[in-house]
């Protein structure tokens, strides 16, 4: 690096040097949203300043050399490490009560002042970020990091929970999520459930949130296991094309469990596209699986093991419309099966009931209160389809030739 440019970054390095220093006093007892007040602060400094053509092209390398020889051992503040913190403050500029993104989208002043602790041992000066002059370049310009945030008066803002996030998942979320709705998702699963990074990283990459209502359940009440009910959340669409089934065939008959027979036959007969349906890791151990209780008997339609959840799924099949009375029919299914057949080792099992209609918001509203992990989730084949659809597919017999 040139001489020149160490000397011409110098008193920016000194104004990014008392934030640190500032931040390190608070963060030092273990206040996490000390430190991100400093990123944004400093990501908001080095935006106004590069983003404006104040800066030259090697500016955060010259200021990155000049913070490491007069911060030995300092971490975290490489010209990659702040490149971030720009764009930290960048995807939040909603909390920058002074930026345009602010005043444009709440049209309002309605902002409340984050409880960030000052310290009679630290002393900030005041200043008007939006104003970009001569100041940045100089040193007059001081970084407020006590005031840099302050939160918008959003009822869906998750303001505690964003100050429990570590700033490396905070760069997750941000690259990886691009909705607010989304990034609001993954804060609150990574602050209510202490994710690691890659943790993180990789429900971001399974886009967790695109499938947090897969599917009507109870499952995040129900399953105690906050990782194995986010996969079972994930696991399960809210509805499936079961094309094996030829409803033609089926007809029309006078008793619905007759009906329903034929489906469960069919399934059983092509167990292997049922799987594959749903997807992997799902083992079959019978259909009408024998159970009994104080001589009682039961037959639940399907029964899986997957090995995902380390968990049994029941599925219990109906050709008509949702009714309440199915799920009180599966929560006894699951109560004897954890009772009588579930190994101590296995998770509690599941329980899906298979319909061809249902009011999703209907069963969300009924389903919240059983105490069993449940779920309603929808079918239909190439026969149900609507014409325009099943035209556009191709014709099975013409596949055929070419494989």
């Amino acid at each position: 690096m040139e001489r020149n440019a160490l000397i011409t970054y110098k008193p920016a390095a000194e104004t990014i040097k008392a934030a640190i220093l500032q931040g390190q006093y608070e963060a030092a007892k273990g206040v996490n949203r000390i430190q991100l007040a400093v990123y944004f602060g400093i990501g908001k400094y080095i935006s106004l300043n590069t983003r404006y053509s104040v800066w030259g092209s090697g500016a955060l390398n010259a200021i990155s050399q000049i913070l490491r020889k007069e911060l030995p051992g300092l971490r975290g503040y490489s010209e990659t490490q702040m490149k971030e913190m720009r764009l930290f403050y960048e995807a939040w500029t909603i909390l920058d009560p002074n930026s345009s993104v602010a005043t444009d989208e709440l049209q309002t002043n309605d902002f409340q002042e984050v409880a960030i602790p000052t310290s009679a041992n630290v002393e900030l000066e005041a200043t008007n970020p939006s104003v970009i002059t001569d100041e940045l370049l100089s040193g007059k310009y001081k970084i407020d990091i006590y005031h840099s945030i302050q939160i918008p008066n959003l009822a869906d803002f998750p303001v505690e929970d964003f100050f429990k996030v570590p700033f490396t998942h905070h760069t997750k979320i941000r690259a990886g999520a691009k909705s607010l709705e989304a990034r609001y998702y993954y804060i609150h699963l990574t602050a209510e459930e202490h994710l690691s990074s890659k943790v993180l990283e990789k429900l971001i990459k399974d886009d967790a949130y695109g499938h947090r209502d897969a599917m009507p359940s109870n499952f995040t009440h129900t399953i105690p296991d906050r990782r194995i009910a986010r996969k079972a959340v994930m696991m399960f669409k809210d509805s499936y094309l079961l094309d094996f089934i030829n409803v033609e065939q089926i007809g029309e008959r006078e008793a619905i469990d007759v009906d329903e027979r034929e489906v469960e036959q069919q399934i059983i007969q092509n167990v292997k596209q049922f799987i594959m349906t749903f997807g992997r890791d799902f083992a079959f151990l019978g259909n009408q699986y024998h159970l009994e209780v104080y001589g009682v008997e039961h037959f639940p339609d399907l029964l899986f093991f997957n090995r995902e959840l380390n968990a049994m799924i029941c599925f219990e099949l109906k050709i008509g419309e949702f009714k309440t009375s199915y799920l009180g029919q599966l929560m006894g299914y699951l109560s004897i099966l954890d009772a009588k057949v579930k190994k101590p080792h296995e998770n509690p099992s599941i329980g899906i009931v298979l319909c061809k209609e249902a009011n999703r918001d209907y069963v969300e509203f009924v389903i919240r209160d059983y105490s069993k992990p449940m779920g309603v989730a929808t079918y239909t084949t190439t026969t149900n389809m609507p014409d325009e659809l099943r035209k556009a597919l191709p014709d099975i017999e013409e596949l055929k030739k070419l494989l």
